[in-house]
């Protein structure tokens, strides 16, 4: 093998299943690290899932207030979240891992930092969830269903524990699958400093894509199954619009790796119009009249819609940066086809001089 190339990022672009990514030391180690922290966090909601099912006192609907029918929801939702949120996580890092995406990677000790701040707000809103139950007679008569809260507050502090401890151990070896992968980026980008920046604006993109469908998710999810007071028109658009914004993210990166302006255009109208989305649902969350309806995840729902805002607004700004970098090379090397790897090639050649008869030597007496 040719001198001063990583052994670790030789080889063409993994395929889809393949595990072959994980035989750098690094690779591995960053999704282990990810796979631990998803068995532990789901482990201890399962637990706090499981005790406070058990715990519970179902009553008649029509006994019911709104208001408890939300804490009844709350702390499943949650749950349901968590699970979905580590098991995404997971799923992109295997997917940053496979394509040696070192943005994605980057992305992903940012996501798992916003799951750190959301796993601290739980604590909170399960804590009066559960003390809303105990007051509306909700829990078994039992000591131990009464004192539930004390038996789940141990797991629901040791999760954000573990996410805090897991984000600091993902951010350092992320700076060495930085370092193990920029080989990668220049055996397919080249050494042109302009074209890597176009390819980095690039995956920026394509990584906020994919950001910006958990927490839109994540945010939809809580509304439609907590939140009371909505109508069945208001619920039917809710429900459509997620696979409204599946097709709107892959329309986005389709248009933007084909270098289709109008394409890319239409998408970022909808970004605004989602944009106008959220800002006139974080108003509501707070609007005198409305409140009372976000009341179980008011904290929850606000970090998300900030977040997702946040998101969106980095995604538009993207994609305008994208969009002007149309028509400079950059498609040619995202739509060609991988051929051989040109290391492999390299090493070829050294074999092939290697089995060039050597010249014999002649020694002198002076």
């Amino acid at each position: 093998m040719a001198s001063g190339v990583p052994p670790s990022s030789a080889g063409p672009k993994q395929k889809l299943f393949s595990t072959d990514f994980l035989a750098s030391t690094w690779a591995k180690l960053f999704f282990l690290t990810v796979g631990m922290q998803a068995l532990i966090c789901v482990a201890f909601e399962s637990y706090v899932f499981g005790r406070f099912q058990f715990s519970l006192q179902y009553q008649k609907d029509s006994d019911i207030t709104d208001k408890l029918k939300s804490q009844y929801r709350t702390i499943p939702t949650f749950l349901t979240l968590f699970i979905f949120g580590f098991l995404y996580i997971l799923v992109l890092a295997w997917d940053a891992l496979r394509l040696k995406n070192t943005i994605q990677i980057i992305g992903l000790c940012i996501a798992n930092l916003a799951i750190f701040i959301y796993a601290i707000l739980q604590i909170e809103q399960i804590e009066r969830s559960i003390r809303n139950l105990l007051d509306g007679n909700a829990l078994k008569p039992d000591e131990t269903d009464r004192n539930v809260w004390l038996l789940c507050k141990p797991f629901l502090i040791a999760v954000p524990a573990v996410v805090g401890v897991i984000t600091v151990l993902m951010s350092g070896i992320a700076y060495q699958l930085y370092r193990e992968f920029a080989w990668d980026i220049l055996k397919q980008i080249g050494a042109d400093y302009r074209m890597k920046k176009r390819f980095l604006h690039y995956q920026i993109y394509i990584a906020l894509l994919k950001f910006d469908f958990f927490f839109f998710l994540g945010f939809t999810v809580q509304f439609l199954v907590i939140v009371n007071g909505l109508n069945d028109v208001e619920l039917g658009l809710h429900v459509a619009a997620i696979p409204i914004t599946i097709a709107i993210l892959l329309c986005a990166a389709f248009f933007t790796q084909r270098e289709n302006r109008i394409g890319v255009c239409f998408v970022i109208l909808l970004y605004f119009g989602g944009l106008a989305y959220f800002f006139f649902k974080l108003v509501r969350i707070y609007q005198p009249g409305h409140s009372d309806d976000y009341l179980a995840v008011r904290r929850s729902l606000t970090a998300f819609a900030v977040l997702t805002i946040l998101l969106i607004i980095l995604t538009i700004t993207n994609a305008f940066i994208c969009m002007n970098n149309f028509g400079a090379g950059l498609k040619a090397h995202l739509l060609r086809p991988r051929g051989p790897d040109p290391e492999k090639e390299d090493a070829n050649s050294y074999q092939m001089n290697d089995q060039k008869p050597t010249l014999t030597s002649r020694m002198t007496i002076d």
